[in-house]
C-alpha cells in the first residue's frame, strides 16, 4: 500500500490494482497485536502473579486460527477474557473480518461486510484499529478489488521467502552458478527425486 508504487502501476501498467488480503490481514492483526501488548501490562500489574502466569503463550493463542485452538488454549482465552472484555471484542472483530476475506462473496456484498465491520468498530469504541480504519477507508478500491478474482500474492511471498533463505545457507558462496542450482534444487528437487523413485 504504498502510494508511489501503487500510482506508478496505474500509469505505467494500465492495471487494476489489487491489495494483497496478506497485507491487510498483517494490519488488521497488528491492530489487535497492540491492544493484547497494552491489556497484558495492565493485568501484570493488577493480578496476582500465579494468576497471570496462568495466562502463559496468549501472543501464538490469539494468533491461531479459533476452529484449530487445543482445549487448553481455549481455557486461556476464557480466562484472558474474562479479565479483559475489550480484547474479546477485539479478538472477534479481528476474526470477523478473516471471515469475510475467507467467503466466496462478490464485491458489492463484501463492500457492504466490510461497512457493517467499520460500524461495528466504531461502536465499540475501541481505540487499537483507528489506524487501520483510516488506511482501510483510503484504499478501500484496492483493498475490494481483491472479490473480483480474489487474487493473492502469496505464491510470489511464499518463494521470495525461499530465495532469502536460500540466499542465508549459500552465504560465502562465489559460484553464481552453484547458487542457480541451489534454488532450482530447492524449488524443483523433491518432484524430481519423487519421479526417479516413482519408476
Amino acid at each position: 500500500m504504498y502510494e508511489g508504487f501503487i500510482n506508478a502501476a496505474k500509469e505505467v501498467l494500465k492495471v487494476k490494482v489489487i491489495v494483497d488480503r496478506f497485507h491487510v490481514a498483517k494490519l488488521y492483526r497488528k491492530s489487535l497485536d497492540s491492544r493484547r501488548k497494552s491489556e497484558m501490562k495492565r493485568l501484570k500489574e493488577e493480578l496476582p502473579a500465579e494468576q497471570y502466569k496462568e495466562l502463559k503463550n496468549v501472543m501464538w493463542i490469539l494468533r491461531k486460527n479459533p476452529a484449530e485452538l487445543e482445549l487448553e488454549e481455549r481455557i486461556v482465552l476464557i480466562l484472558l477474557f474474562k479479565h479483559s472484555p475489550l480484547l474479546r471484542i477485539a479478538y472477534e472483530l479481528c476474526n470477523d473480518l478473516t471471515d469475510i476475506f475467507e467467503q466466496d462473496i462478490c464485491k458489492s456484498t463484501a463492500k457492504q461486510k466490510i461497512k457493517a465491520w467499520k460500524r461495528r468498530v466504531k461502536k465499540s469504541n475501541l481505540t487499537c484499529f483507528d489506524s487501520f480504519l483510516s488506511t482501510l477507508t483510503k484504499w478501500e478500491k484496492e483493498i475490494l478489488n481483491y472479490f473480483d478474482g480474489r487474487h493473492t500474492s502469496g505464491f510470489v511471498e511464499g518463494l521470495n521467502n525461499k530465495i532469502k533463505v536460500i540466499k542465508r545457507r549459500c552465504y560465502g558462496s562465489l559460484n553464481i552458478g552453484h547458487w542457480f542450482q541451489r534454488v532450482y534444487l530447492d524449488l524443483e528437487g523433491y518432484s524430481l527425486f519423487d519421479a526417479i523413485f516413482s519408476e
